[in-house]
């Protein structure tokens, strides 16, 4: 029996997860679970799987969980590090959304502990300190978003060096492939994701298609690609995951319905594989498979996400902070659907940047950068 964490079990990948473990008739144990705020589905789902300790970075959130339940709660990020520290689990799940997911990898990496990765963050902010980490500690980072869970699968079938000459990510390109009025879309049009069942910041993020750009940054540090060497494909039908070039000219591809129980699945079963109840794929019924060119005149977050993967160091945490507070404000109808591009192209000008020396360092740029987005967004007349 596999014992685990799962971090951001009230969001889409942490309830599937959860489905997972259900459905693995006692192949996992759950020592832990936590969540931001959501404290009362938080201990709907401690009761449902018997978790003894329960973790809410929220700490008003924790103090009324605490009021109610008998069990253990933990609180603020102190109280997710601990969780992870006292529990001695064979695997931890990160699916929490945005730069909050950092510390609980550094945690479970320090400790040599096993991490199933859904918070790309992560890698987008940590990259080259994060990998280091997991490297000196022993401890495996196994992808769960599907793109990168399909490359994974690939590259492990060509285990000899230089077999694989190029990275393919897939796009679904999101909800305005094909629009150029995007100055009206509201954030329901752009949550109207037409392929993937996802939470509020990566389905806007996929809109814009900086998610994608986030996942080039996430396979250069898994995988030691060169950036050159990684490119995207849009491929409105989400069929094909992602696929590799192979030195002798071959390619080969990861498909199947999208359906993130699936890489969640893999992940947690790692090493073995498990039954997961999904439709299989017939292509005669699917039809046709297409791909484009992504239109990064349109959707420059693409271009600004691999621009700063290709600076390196500081970077790419600028971006991502930049890009959480420009689409939060977005959300909130504080600015348009462009200005999400417009705040995160100033702040990559505008904040200083430089080699990431230690994790210290990213904690303090992104603090700033969020301070800099901020003020793009209330103070310069970005809507």
């Amino acid at each position: 029996m596999k014992r685990v964490l799962i971090l951001g079990s009230t969001g889409s990948i942490g309830t599937q997860a959860l489905e997972v473990v259900s459905d693995a008739k006692g192949d996992f144990e759950v020592l832990g679970l936590s969540a931001g705020s959501s404290w009362r589905e938080l201990l709907e789902q401690a009761k449902a799987y018997g978790v003894p300790t329960v973790a809410l970075a929220n700490a008003a959130a924790a103090a009324q969980a605490d009021e109610v339940w008998g069990g253990r709660v933990l609180a603020g990020e102190g109280g997710i590090r601990e969780l992870i520290a006292d529990s001695d689990p064979d695997l931890v799940l990160n699916a929490v959304v945005g730069a909050a997911g950092l510390g609980p990898t550094i945690m479970a990496l320090t400790e040599g502990i096993d991490v199933a990765l859904a918070n790309k963050e992560s890698l987008v902010i940590g990259g080259e300190l994060v990998t280091a980490l997991a490297e000196a500690t022993g401890a495996r980072l196994i992808p769960v978003d599907s793109e990168h869970s399909a490359l994974y699968q690939l590259i492990a079938a060509e285990p000899v060096p230089g077999t694989v000459t190029r990275l393919v990510l897939t796009a679904s390109g999101g909800p305005f492939r094909g629009r150029d009025d995007l100055d009206r879309v509201t954030p329901e049009d752009a949550l109207a994701h037409p392929t993937w069942d996802m939470g509020g910041r990566i389905t806007i993020d996929s809109a814009t298609l900086m998610n994608k750009g986030f996942e080039m940054i996430e396979a250069h540090h898994l995988f030691g690609v060169p950036y050159e060497r990684i490119d995207v494909v849009v491929h409105p039908q989400s069929i094909v995951h992602s696929l590799v070039d192979l030195n002798d000219g071959a390619s080969l591809a990861h498909l199947g319905h999208p359906d993130m129980r699936v890489p969640i699945s893999y992940a947690m079963h790692l090493p073995e594989r498990a039954d997961v109840d999904v439709p299989r794929l017939d292509l005669a019924d699917v039809g046709e498979l297409t791909f484009e060119p992504p239109d990064e005149a349109t959707f420059p977050c693409l271009r600004l996400a691999r621009e700063a993967g290709e600076v390196g160091g500081t970077a790419p945490a600028v971006l991502n902070a930049a890009d959480e507070v420009a689409v939060g404000a977005f959300l909130e109808r504080r600015i348009p659907f462009t200005g999400i591009p417009r705040v995160i192209d100033r702040c990559l000008d505008e904040v200083p940047t430089g080699p990431a020396g230690h994790f210290q360092q990213l904690f303090e740029i992104d603090s700033r950068a969020r301070e800099r987005a901020r003020v793009l967004v209330d103070g310069l007349g970005v809507a």
